[in-house]
This record gives structure tokens, C-alpha cells and sequence, in this order.
């Protein structure tokens, strides 16, 4: 019996969860030491008498396994603690910190953002609707933490769209949209989100945050819920979590978190995928921009880059009359359509971006690049100073995060790019409120803080089942989207921005706490949407709709009919529930354990 304990005990350690969580023994108390943690079981033996060779056979393999794992962990030069652990340094990680360090909870919270590319400049150009950022400066007072006015250094108080070229709309048709958009400044953003002493001299103004920052990232991988390769890199216990985290110089620092918060984006390597629902793959929308100097000496009015008005931001021009007729380029274009959106800044300086909204494969960099330059020629703006190129690539819905991970996804690590649009910026802003909150909450029970719990909380206040119904429609929508040509496309849009402002700007926004997201949260309000707009649109494309509507739920079972009817209910969410501990038949082994007594 007791060599057959000793093989169990061997083939336990042989085990991946085993060699995962052997040195959270040691981590409790002192420093990782993953070949003394794991080995120390092979030295002491349970039993003198002699080891079987199937024994023997198994420690070998054993103490393969435990070098093994020993050799693929750096060890640490240094040790750290806090109470959140944030990977990344984008706008969500710095967002979500920001607030879970903010005044509102007094200090209370000690907040430690990791990435060794802290130092590097945002590159993308946001732009966003004016209602839905005074929605963040609100929320951002709230919790004491001011965004200051120099976040934005561009407002048009309109917006405009070109859809010509199909169903009798003229090309030079100009659909214009009262509702102002702003483009956000990027470096003073950054700065905002930042502690006051990780601003670089080189740039004006201060940080308001009071999270700690480390330039070192983390060298886990998951390889199922909650297990990570190497062994030990990240570890899960009943009071938290140790993550080992490396600098570009190899310095290695082990960091002892309550709670871990991964933004390090769409392909985060620590947060998995929830395979128990069938998803799509995700959709990608890429774009090639510009920010340049256009040439003004010879146009007729200063008040116009070509056909773009500066006082006005284009956010679509899905036009095709640059391409010669008959061309391979146009049959290209109309197939996998592309559309120019336009910032004028200041002077003759203008962001240009040549955008596929959402494809499956995406479109290349260089077809858009090439779109651009055949537009520009054909609008007779030239171009006299690139000050900086951008390539965007942005993965569009796709599978959720998937439950009882330890880690919370957050960002694009937790899908929360708009799956029709591509908008981003806005929702995870809003989205680090109540995550924040919620992470808080579980903070502050301190007696009796759960980290399985914490991790939940803060996943459902991401994503509800309301919030996941109301994703499911956008979801459908990018599918739509996605197999649609330019007619169709010019058709699509030109319906929508037809509806009451309520209603499009709602969909667009999608998130709680957005502006007009009350008018997408139900079922009802839902699907009364969705009558409207196929009432807006083109006879062919409302058809193709209304049978892509049922080819969906057909192919695709649950989702679309879930969000759009009451009969389903609403998808699962994240909501912690306790695991019931596995005691089996009580009385029974009681009555054993009686009967083993007497008979001695």
C-alpha cells in the first residue's frame, strides 16, 4: 500500500496543474524557488523499504520534468507587491489603472502597471463624437480624477458622408450630419493617465495618476484555465497570484498581485478564449493614413481640401469615380471596398485614412495605400509633407474571454472593440468605471477577499449578459457588413444615418454609459431598431437583410434570435458561483471510519 501511495504521489507531481502550483508553497511565505519547491518531494521518501522499478522509473521522469521547469524560469533579482497588477501601457491599461488609483478611494489601493514599452508614443489617431467624451469627462470627475480640456485638439461641430454613385444618389452628394466629432489628442492623453513623476521632460504638462509603473512585462502563456508555461511564471493561489515580470535587460522581478489585469491587446498570451459557445472568428479593419501638408497654392477655395470641407470631419467617403471604368482596380474596389475618412487640423495639415471598415481576410496595407494615393490624384489634392504614416489593424469580434480565469481580460485582451465599427477608445474608458468599481469592491472586503471572486466581478461588469446580448446584434452586423460590395455598402449607410440620430448614435456607441446606448440595451429596443432601419434601406439591400437575418440564425443558432426576442433569455455571464465542495456520502464514511475503529 504504501508503495502504491508513493507511485500516486509521483504521478500527481507529473502532472501539469502539480508542477504549475508546487511552488505557491513557497511563494506564500518567500521567494519562488521552482527546483527546491518541486524537487523536495522526490528527497524525502515515505518509506524506507525498497522502490519498485515503475517508482524508480517515475521520480527520473519526475526530476526531468521538475529541471525542466526549474530551467525555463529565470530567477528573481527583485520582488514587488500591490494590490492590481496592470500589463500593458495603451489607453486601457492606463485608463483602468488611472481610475483604480484615483483619489475617490483614497489611497487605499496600491496599483502597479507593467510594460516594458511604457515609454513609447500612442500611434493611432482617435476620433471620437463630442456627447460620448463628455460622457467620459463626467465619469473620469466622478472618481476625482479630471481629464483636462487639452485631451482634445480638434472639434467639428459637423460630419459628413459621401455614398454617391448608387441608387440614384449623385457622387457629389454630400450627406451631412449635425452632430459634432472631435479628434483626441494622443500625447496629452497619455499624459493625463499618467503619474506625475513618468511624464517625459520632453513633453508640456503633468500626470494625474497614482499608480506605481515597472518597465518589465510578463513571460507567461496560457496553456489551459489557469495553467501557464513556463512553470511558475504565474501562479494562482487562495489569496492572490505571483507573476514573474523581465525587463528588456533580463532583469527578472517577482510580483505578488490580489488581482491581475491584462490589457496587452487582441492577442494577449494569457487570456483565453471561451470555446464553449460557438463563435466567428473576427473580422479586421485596416486602414493606411497619413498626417500631411497639402499644397494650397493654386486651389479655388481655401476653405476645402478637394471635396472635404474643413470645418468638417469625413467620416466616410465611399465613392469609386477615381478608378478608371472598367478597370481591375474599380472591380477591386467594388468587391472589397474601401472609404477615405478625413481630419482637418490646423492650416493646410490633414489626417487622410484609407479604411476597410471589416474584413474576412482583411484587406492589405498596401491596397489601401494605393487606393489613397488614386484618390488624392483624382481630387486634385497634393500632397507636399508626410509628417507620419499609420497602419492600422484592428481585430473586430470574435470569441469572448472565456470564465473562471484568474486573469481579467480587459481591452482588446477581452474583445471590446465595436464588432461593426471598429471604435474603441470610448467604450474601454467607459468600461474601466465599472470594472474599476468592481475590482475595488472586492478590495475592500479584505477579511474576506476571494480572488476568484474579484476576477468574476470585475469580468461581469465588462461583459453582463445585457451587454453580451446587445454584442451579439453588433456581431451580426459586422457579418453583414463584411459581405457586402461598395453598392452595398453605400446603401447600408445611407439607410442608417437616415434614423433618428438617437437611435444610429446609439448603435455606433454600444456600450453602457454611452450616450443613446439606452436605445440598443433591450431585446425590444433592439429589434425595433432593426425594423426602422430596414424600412430606411435600399428594396435589394433591405432583402439581402432580411435573408441574411435568417440565414444567421440558422447557421449560427442562438445568438441573434437571443438578442431580438425575449424567448431565450439572455447569454451566460460572468457572475461568480461558488464551487460546492465535493464531500461525497457523509453517513458512509462515517459508518466506515466507525467500523475500521472497532475492529482494532
Amino acid at each position: 500500500m504504501l508503495n502504491n501511495a508513493f507511485a500516486a504521489t509521483v504521478v500527481a507531481l507529473l502532472t501539469p496543474s502539480a508542477l504549475a502550483f508546487a511552488p505557491t508553497r513557497q511563494i506564500a511565505s518567500t521567494t519562488l524557488n521552482a527546483q527546491n519547491s518541486i524537487i523536495s518531494y522526490q528527497s524525502s521518501p515515505l518509506t524506507p523499504t525498497p522502490v519498485s522499478a515503475r517508482s524508480t522509473i517515475l521520480s527520473k521522469r519526475t526530476a526531468l520534468f521538475a529541471q525542466a521547469a526549474a530551467d525555463s524560469v529565470p530567477a528573481p533579482t527583485a520582488n514587488d507587491s500591490c494590490d492590481v497588477l496592470v500589463l500593458g501601457s495603451g489607453p486601457a491599461a492606463r485608463s483602468i489603472a488611472t481610475l483604480l488609483a484615483s483619489p475617490s478611494s483614497n489611497g487605499s489601493f496600491d496599483i502597479l502597471l507593467a510594460d516594458t514599452n511604457y515609454d513609447r508614443r500612442w500611434a493611432p489617431n482617435y476620433g471620437v463624437w463630442q456627447d460620448e467624451w463628455q460622457s467620459i469627462l463626467q465619469l473620469y470627475s466622478s472618481f476625482k480624477q479630471p481629464l483636462g480640456a487639452s485631451c482634445v485638439d480638434r472639434l467639428w461641430e459637423v460630419t459628413d458622408c459621401f455614398f454617391g454613385g448608387s441608387f440614384d444618389i449623385p457622387v457629389e452628394s454630400r450627406m451631412r450630419l449635425d452632430r459634432p466629432y472631435c479628434r483626441v489628442d494622443r500625447d496629452a492623453l497619455r499624459r493625463q493617465l499618467s503619474p506625475k513623476d513618468e511624464i517625459e521632460v520632453k513633453n508640456d504638462g503633468d500626470g494625474n495618476a497614482n499608480y506605481r509603473v515597472i518597465r518589465s512585462n510578463h513571460i507567461s502563456k496560457a496553456t489551459a484555465v489557469n495553467i501557464y508555461s513556463p512553470a511558475g511564471s504565474m501562479v494562482h493561489d487562495d489569496s492572490g497570484s505571483t507573476v514573474l515580470l523581465q525587463s528588456k535587460d533580463g532583469d527578472v522581478t517577482q510580483v505578488r498581485a490580489k488581482v491581475i489585469v491584462d490589457c496587452t491587446g487582441h492577442e494577449s498570451r494569457i487570456v483565453l478564449k471561451d470555446d464553449r459557445v460557438k463563435s466567428i472568428p473576427p473580422g479586421f479593419q485596416i486602414a493606411y493614413g497619413v498626417l500631411a501638408k497639402v499644397d494650397e497654392s493654386n486651389i479655388p477655395d481655401s476653405d476645402y481640401a478637394g471635396p472635404y470641407y474643413k470645418e468638417a470631419m469625413t467620416l466616410f467617403d465611399y465613392r469609386t469615380d477615381h478608378f478608371p471604368e472598367g478597370s481591375n482596380e474599380l472591380s477591386k474596389a467594388e468587391k472589397a471596398p474601401t472609404f477615405m475618412y478625413a481630419m482637418p487640423l490646423d492650416g493646410n495639415r490633414i489626417f487622410f485614412e484609407e479604411t476597410s471598415l471589416v474584413a474576412r481576410p482583411a484587406v492589405s496595407f498596401q491596397e489601401c495605400k494605393e487606393r489613397y494615393l488614386t484618390r488624392m490624384d483624382h481630387l486634385g489634392i497634393t500632397i507636399t509633407e508626410i509628417e507620419e504614416e499609420e497602419f492600422c489593424y484592428i481585430p473586430m469580434g470574435g470569441p469572448l474571454p472565456a470564465a473562471d480565469q484568474r486573469v481579467v481580460g480587459f481591452g482588446g485582451a477581452a474583445a471590446m472593440v465595436h464588432p461593426s465599427t471598429g471604435y474603441h477608445l470610448c467604450r474601454a474608458m467607459m468600461a474601466s468605471g465599472s470594472a474599476a468599481e468592481a475590482i475595488r469592491k472586492e478590495l475592500a472586503n479584505d477579511k474576506n477577499f476571494n480572488p476568484d471572486r474579484a476576477a468574476a466581478s470585475a469580468y461581469n461588469a465588462i461583459w453582463s449578459p445585457t451587454n453580451i446580448a446587445q454584442r451579439n446584434f453588433a456581431v451580426f452586423g459586422g457579418e453583414f457588413l463584411m459581405k457586402q460590395n461598395v453598392e452595398g455598402l453605400r446603401g447600408f449607410f445611407d439607410g442608417f444615418f437616415k434614423l433618428p440620430l438617437e437611435l444610429w448614435g446609439g448603435f455606433l456607441a454600444g456600450w453602457p454609459g454611452l450616450p443613446n446606448n439606452e436605445n440598443h440595451e433591450t431585446w425590444w429596443a433592439r429589434l425595433k431598431f432593426g425594423l426602422s432601419f430596414v424600412s430606411k434601406l435600399p428594396p435589394q439591400v433591405a432583402l439581402d437583410m432580411l435573408v441574411s437575418i435568417a440565414t444567421y440564425s440558422i447557421t449560427e443558432g442562438v445568438p441573434l434570435p437571443q438578442s431580438v426576442t425575449p424567448l431565450l433569455g439572455l447569454p451566460d455571464g460572468y457572475e461568480y458561483k461558488e464551487k460546492s465542495a465535493a464531500v461525497g456520502d457523509v453517513a458512509a464514511k462515517s459508518e466506515a471510519m466507525k467500523m475500521i475503529m472497532e475492529s482494532k
